[in-house]
């Protein structure tokens, strides 16, 4: 395909050949025959977008699931209400994704039983670290005397026991490639090799627009309340002796510390990670750029929820939360995602929190981590495998593309994912309302 008349962000106008990459950037280029003809009418074209921790089989079974967040239901009563008309999905299960103990508090079976004991029901936690079961679902996976319901996602002792929900994989990929996204990194801990490969499977038979890379098996889940640095450590040499590299969830000010002692002590590899960083006490910042590992982060948690930081977090501890500025002062590798379907899957919403920090409610929490928009496009420009090397529109780069409406300082002054008109993948159309 020939791209004409396209301006890039340094305000060029050029046109771009592209095959499985692109092959030529010049002032003009002559079609050829046969070739198929985009005119981008000096629209910007940049790298598509990746985002750099996503769940697709959660996002899958998001799409037919049932919404019981902060945002969603009003309360206790209205909790009930909606898990008490809610219907099973087809595999029997009624499944309900975004709560947080501010709708009704922490959950127990019991809580659930008393709106639904006749069908197994699961409640995710807003964080998707944890799940609540009812009586019928802990038969359902072979844990009937479970004493609260309460079990962790990261567990394959139950969750193998569940069918996934993928019926929703190609409808998730639409709706990427209509934000830009050509690319996307699955952080899900439990995935298997069959699983990975399916994945790659379904990339290439089309189902999945956006190529596909996969933490997995060097994705680690901590809880603080089961933090063990020999063990993490072991883990971690592990993986690097088998040639591999890790990528530890922490979201807690001690899950950060276990993991940066662990990986010291181990001794860190290049593409190694910090998945969330959405706690980063000052005195770690030195001390993960040290280490060279890439931070993973999703400030757009301060537009979703951010007011319930506010109301929630110690005013002194507020600084640390969700940093960016200062990661990247402090010379750390960041990179940006959206952690879908946990947060809002467009990444330009996630860009914009980056730059203005505003909560639901219009506060702004944590001004001196903001960013010019031009740094947070970038960070969603990386590489898969290396998340901080910003992919550029010049030959011999993957032919992964957006064409934006407007001119580049349209663009960067709204960030706005409605200006995406066109996709490519490979060089292929993946997504085109022009």
């Amino acid at each position: 395909m020939l791209i004409q008349r396209a301006t890039l962000l340094d305000g060029r106008v050029v046109d771009v050949r592209v095959d499985g990459r692109i092959v030529a950037v010049a002032d003009h280029l002559s079609p050829t025959p046969g070739e198929d003809v985009l005119d981008a009418a000096h629209r910007t074209l940049i790298p598509g977008l990746h985002d750099h921790h996503v769940h697709l089989h959660s996002a899958a079974a998001a799409l037919t699931s049932v919404a019981v967040g902060p945002r969603d239901v009003a309360g206790p009563d209205d909790l009930r209400r909606v898990l008490a008309a809610a219907a099973p999905g087809p595999d029997g299960w009624i499944r309900a994704v975004g709560y947080h103990e501010a709708v009704a508090g922490p959950l127990h079976r019991d809580d659930v039983d008393a709106v639904r004991a006749d069908v197994p029901v699961r409640v995710q936690h807003r964080t998707g670290v944890l799940w609540t079961l009812n009586s019928a679902g802990l038969a359902a996976v072979g844990l009937p005397g479970h004493p609260d319901g309460r079990l962790r996602s990261a567990d394959r002792a139950w969750t193998a026991a569940l069918a996934r929900r993928d019926l929703g994989l190609a409808e998730v990929s639409r709706r990427l490639a209509r934000h830009g996204v050509t690319g996307v990194t699955d952080a899900t801990p439990d995935l298997g090799v069959a699983d990975v490969v399916a994945l790659a499977e379904a990339h290439r038979r089309g189902e999945l627009l956006q190529r596909v890379y996969c933490l997995a098996p060097g994705k680690r889940i901590l809880h603080d309340d089961g933090l063990d640095l020999d063990e993490l450590t072991a883990w971690v040499s592990a993986r690097h002796a088998a040639g591999g590299t890790v990528a530890v969830h922490c979201v807690t000010a001690p899950q950060l510390v276990v993991t940066l002692a662990a990986l010291r002590a181990a001794g860190p590899v290049p593409g190694d990670r910090i998945e969330h960083a959405a706690v980063v006490p000052d005195d770690c910042l030195a001390d993960i750029a040290d280490l060279g590992v890439v931070v993973a982060t999703q400030p757009n948690f301060v537009a979703e929820r951010g007011d319930q930081y506010l109301a929630d977090v110690p005013a002194a501890e507020l600084r640390d939360l969700w940093r960016l500025r200062s990661l990247l002062d402090a010379g750390v590798a960041v990179t940006l995602s959206t952690d879908l379907p946990f947060g809002d899957p467009d990444p330009w919403a996630a860009m914009r929190a980056a730059v203005r920090r505003t909560t639901p409610s219009g506060a702004v929490l944590g001004a001196a981590e903001t960013v010019p928009a031009s740094v947070a496009l970038r960070l969603f420009h990386g590489d898969a495998e290396h998340p901080n090397h910003p992919r550029t529109v010049e030959a011999g780069q993957p032919a992964d593309l957006a064409l934006l409406d407007g001119g580049p300082d349209e663009v960067l002054a709204d960030l706005s994912g409605e200006r995406v008109a066109a996709t490519l993948v490979e060089g292929r159309l993946a997504y085109d309302r022009l």
